[in-house]
């Protein structure tokens, strides 16, 4: 199983961070060892004194393809869920100020917490989706899928000309504005729509 993550793929969030808003997706990868399930504790990592929460929609792939037509790429996953993208922001900035690859902010141990999975036939609308995440109680992200700039279509079909995509790989398709720091103490909870999927704490 492997992660795919899209970057930049909320405009608002694209500048929030004095990023360009991308005309084709941004894609980075983390590993297997990076999902936390079962709303585990989220330990914070030692090696970072900057450690930001991005929640995201993540797609679930149902079976294998590669270079997957748009039209046909809504066959390609079954259930979404919600996860959060942890990112060591200063580790990020050191590297992309020296041109070097993500890997080391994004891909470590636990840094992608993944809820419980729900089929997509629960929503009416998937252009429509409405998710938030809540820190202490505060909301401090809230999004909705009409605002993605490259849909769950688009993106699996983009990924697929370049990377095979197998039954179980999970996609991070992007986060709102509004991400900042997190604290050890920290409870977050995740909603999509009304539901409460995400429910654990930072220590």
């Amino acid at each position: 199983m492997k992660i795919i993550a899209i970057g930049r793929n909320y405009a608002e969030h694209a500048k929030e961070l004095n990023n360009p808003v991308p005309t084709v997706p941004v894609i980075f990868m983390k590993p297997d060892t990076a999902v936390l399930k079962d709303n585990k504790p989220f330990y914070h990592p030692e090696f970072s004194s900057d450690i930001h929460h991005e929640i995201e929609l993540v797609l679930k792939i149902c079976k294998e393809g590669k270079h997957i037509a748009e039209k046909f790429a809504s066959n390609y996953f079954e259930e979404i869920a919600l996860g959060v993208d942890f990112t060591a922001r200063d580790i990020q900035q050191k590297h992309k100020e020296k041109g070097l690859p993500w890997e080391l902010a994004k891909a470590f141990d636990n840094s992608a917490p993944v809820s419980e999975f729900l089929p997509k036939s629960k929503f009416k609308d998937l252009t429509d989706v409405n998710f938030k995440l809540d820190i202490n109680g505060n909301t401090v992200q809230s999004g909705n899928t009409k605002d993605l700039l490259f849909s769950f279509e688009k993106i699996i079909a983009f990924v697929s000309q370049y990377i095979t995509l197998k039954k179980g790989d999970l996609i991070f398709t992007g986060t709102p504005q509004g991400v900042g720091k997190v604290n050890i103490g920290d409870h977050l909870a995740g909603y999509l729509e009304e539901e409460k999927l995400l429910d654990f704490y930072v220590r």
